[in-house]
C-alpha cells in the first residue's frame, strides 16, 4: 500500500513537469519565433556595381538562416545598370514589387533601408591627353625611326572616354586610301574584356617635308625650261599637288604647256617634251634589220616629240608610213 502511494505521487510530479514544459514552449514570445523564420534585406543609400545588370545580391545585405531563399533573392535582376559613371534611382516600393514578381513569399522577408537607393556603375575615365598619346605613338610607328622629314603638328580629341571597369585594350586605325600626312582622321576602338565598347575619332595634323621643283621666275607658255629657271625646295607635301616634280632632271629640257608664275611647284602635267619635228619638215626615213638598212626621204605630216609615232609620207612611193621620231632629222619605221 505504501509502495502504490509512492508511485502515484511520482507520476503526478512527472505529469506536472511535462505540463510546465509544454506551457513554457507555447508561451514563448511570438516575435522571437517569427524572427528565426524570416530573412532580412538591408539596403544602403548608395551602391556601386561593375556589371551591365543590377542584381539584388549586389545592392542588399542579407540576414537569415534560409540559405536557399537568400541565394534565390541574390539572383533576382532588378534592372539594367546605368552607363559607366552614371547612376540610377530605385525606391523600396519598386524593390518590393520586383520580389513579388519573382513569387517571393513576402511573409518570409523583411526589407529595411532608406526610401531612395542610388546605384552607380563603376567606370574608368581615359582623358584626352592619354588618347592623344595613343594616336601619336601609332603615327610614329608608321614611319622609319630615322625619318627627319615628318612632324606631328597637332592632335585633336573631342572628349574624354568613359568605359566600364575591366581589361581595357584598344585598336588604332587610319584610312587605307590615303597617306599619313596633312589632316588625317584616326579611329581608336576601345574594348573591355575582349568586347568592343566604344569607338572615338581623333584628327591629326601631320607635316611631311619633301623635295619639290619650284619655278624661280615667271615662265611663259611653251618656254623651254633650263636649270636656272627652277630650284628645289623642301615643302610640306600635304600642301602641294600630288603630281609635283621632285627631281629637277624631270623638268630640264622640257617646255611649259602654259604660263606659270614664280615660286610655283611644277606639276608633271604642266610640262612636256618640245616637239622635235613639225608638219612639213623633211626627214630621213630609216627601215633596218640585222642584215639590211634602207633609207629614203620623207615629209612629216604631224608634229611629234621624241619617241612618238607620227605619219610621214615617203616622197618616192607617195605612201604614208607611221614612224617613230628619233631626232630632228630622223624617223624610224618597223621592218
Amino acid at each position: 500500500m505504501n509502495l502504490l502511494n509512492i508511485n502515484t505521487q511520482s507520476l503526478k510530479w512527472l505529469c506536472a513537469g511535462l505540463m510546465f514544459l509544454l506551457l513554457a514552449f507555447f508561451c514563448m514570445p511570438l516575435t522571437d519565433a517569427w524572427a528565426n523564420q524570416t530573412t532580412t534585406l538591408r539596403f544602403t543609400e548608395r551602391v556601386e556595381i561593375d556589371g551591365a545588370e543590377i542584381l539584388l545580391g549586389q545592392i542588399a545585405n542579407f540576414e537569415g538562416d534560409d540559405v536557399h531563399l537568400i541565394q534565390q533573392l541574390k539572383n533576382i535582376m532588378i534592372g539594367k545598370a546605368p552607363l559607366p559613371g552614371e547612376s540610377r534611382q530605385f525606391d523600396l516600393k519598386f524593390l518590393l514589387k520586383r520580389l513579388q514578381q519573382h513569387h517571393v513569399d513576402m511573409a518570409t522577408v523583411v526589407v529595411d533601408g532608406p526610401p531612395k537607393i542610388y546605384v552607380t556603375r563603376s567606370h574608368v575615365e581615359i582623358q584626352k591627353q592619354e588618347i592623344e598619346k595613343i594616336v601619336s605613338d601609332f603615327i610614329l610607328r608608321q614611319v622609319p625611326g630615322n625619318n627627319q622629314t615628318m612632324r606631328i603638328k597637332d592632335i585633336r580629341v573631342m572628349n574624354d572616354v568613359v568605359l566600364p571597369k575591366g581589361r581595357i585594350t584598344y585598336k588604332v586605325s587610319a584610312p587605307r586610301s590615303r597617306q599619313l600626312m596633312g589632316r588625317c582622321p584616326i579611329a581608336i576602338d576601345f574594348s573591355v574584356n575582349g568586347n568592343s565598347h566604344k569607338k572615338v575619332w581623333a584628327t591629326a595634323m601631320i607635316e611631311v617635308l619633301g623635295p619639290v621643283v619650284v619655278t624661280r621666275k615667271p615662265l611663259g607658255r611653251y618656254k623651254p625650261i633650263a636649270a636656272d629657271d627652277i630650284e628645289v625646295q623642301m615643302l610640306d607635301l600635304a600642301n602641294v599637288p600630288a603630281n609635283v616634280l621632285c627631281d629637277p632632271d624631270a623638268a630640264i629640257g622640257k617646255r611649259t604647256k602654259k604660263a606659270i608664275g614664280a615660286q610655283t611647284p611644277l606639276r608633271a602635267n604642266s610640262v612636256e617634251l618640245p616637239p622635235l619635228v613639225k608638219r612639213g619638215d623633211l626627214v630621213t626615213i630609216i627601215a633596218e634589220s640585222q642584215s639590211l638598212k634602207i633609207t629614203t626621204l620623207g615629209q612629216v605630216k604631224k608634229k611629234g616629240r621624241k619617241g612618238e609615232r607620227i605619219p610621214v609620207i615617203n616622197l618616192d612611193s607617195k605612201k604614208i608610213l607611221h614612224a617613230v621620231v628619233v631626232d630632228t632629222n630622223t624617223v624610224k619605221v618597223d621592218f
